[in-house]
């Protein structure tokens, strides 16, 4: 059997319904050297029965439910081609993936990682909207990567001795596995670089992780408290971590009350409050500010009248006055 240059590694987890699509994108890759493996972490829904019609053209691999890190961490050891290319099991690839990000491989020698865009698409598979990050963010260097955590692991591609140079993905920050990673990656000096083309649909339904609510906003939070607690970050890094997370904690608190979590949201702006570079008014028209942007990336209209009329932000502003320091008066 001939080593393929690629394999492609789909974790799922009674994804049956959209794991056929997402299979057949591989197949139809214009670029053919690949092997595809399924780990099934554990499914009691009919994955095995959709992988059982697709034969020897798909690696199924079965593991009792350990979480989604330890199943693309699966893949990998399973792996024998030079660059790895993850697929969550409710992701489509366009036809071009493959190709396009090794022809940038190859042109620039040395990368461990290739990024590129992808189209936020509805549960019937319908584009949302288009991201083309690299707009936003053109270098994917290690303070990029920490200031803007543009990361979709269906949208990239590894190189896969780096993987196992660093030990794969760590089970201990679910749903932000794959945030810490790469910036365990760029730690380490892993290059990277933009392929500034779309080439995945990133599925948006009711179970994807990006509707996981409280538990993607404390890993996320987890991943920088974990990675400024490192011996190895260089001091210039070190110089960012305040601005990283006021920014950080403020996207979480959008992203809480994106969710519906308006109390949460709350307690991560009066985690934000400490860490802003800016004058107490100014942080908060900062939030406000940032709010609409962050809702705007998403396709969203942010309504900020919506949020200053609720309970939670009027107890906000009461707390935040009490942050300010009180002017004595003259008698």
């Amino acid at each position: 059997m001939s080593q393929p240059r690629v394999s492609v590694v789909i974790p799922s987890y009674n994804c049956e319904r959209y794991l056929p699509e997402a299979i057949d994108s591989v197949l139809a890759q214009t670029y053919q050297d690949f092997e595809i493996i399924v780990v099934d972490d554990g499914s009691t829904d009919r994955t095995a029965n959709v992988l059982s019609q697709y034969g020897d053209r798909v690696r199924a691999v079965y593991q009792q439910n350990q979480g989604v890190a330890n199943a693309r961490n699966h893949g990998i050891q399973l792996a024998r081609g030079e660059w790895i290319a993850f697929l969550d099991a409710d992701d489509v690839l366009l036809p071009h993936k493959l190709e396009a990000q090794l022809a940038v491989a190859d042109a620039h020698a040395g990368l461990g990682m290739i990024h590129s865009g992808w189209n936020r698409v509805d549960a019937e598979g319908n584009v949302l909207m288009p991201v083309e990050l690299w707009r936003q963010v053109p270098e994917l260097t290690l303070e990029s990567w920490l200031r803007w955590k543009p990361v979709l692991p269906s949208a990239m591609l590894f190189q896969r001795k780096w993987l196992e140079q660093i030990g794969g993905f760590d089970p201990r920050f679910p749903p932000a596995e794959d945030t810490e990673l790469v910036l365990r990656l760029a730690l380490k000096g892993c290059q990277a670089k933009w392929l500034p083309q779309i080439t995945v649909n990133y599925r948006q339904h009711d179970a994807s992780a990006m509707h996981k609510g409280l538990p993607q906003a404390r890993s996320l939070a987890a991943v920088i408290d974990h990675f400024f607690s490192q011996p190895d970050v260089p001091e210039s890094i070190r110089w960012l971590e305040q601005s990283t997370r006021y920014n950080t904690l403020v996207w979480i608190a959008w992203y809480l009350h994106y969710t519906g979590h308006v109390a949460e949201m709350v307690e991560y702006l009066k985690r934000s409050w400490s860490y802003s570079p800016y004058a107490p008014m100014e942080t908060i028209v900062h939030w406000a500010d940032s709010f609409t942007a962050f809702s705007e990336g998403w396709g969203h209209q942010f309504n900020a009248e919506d949020v200053v009329r609720t309970p939670e932000w009027q107890i906000l502003m009461q707390w935040v006055n009490q942050q300010i320091p009180q002017v004595p008066q003259l008698a």
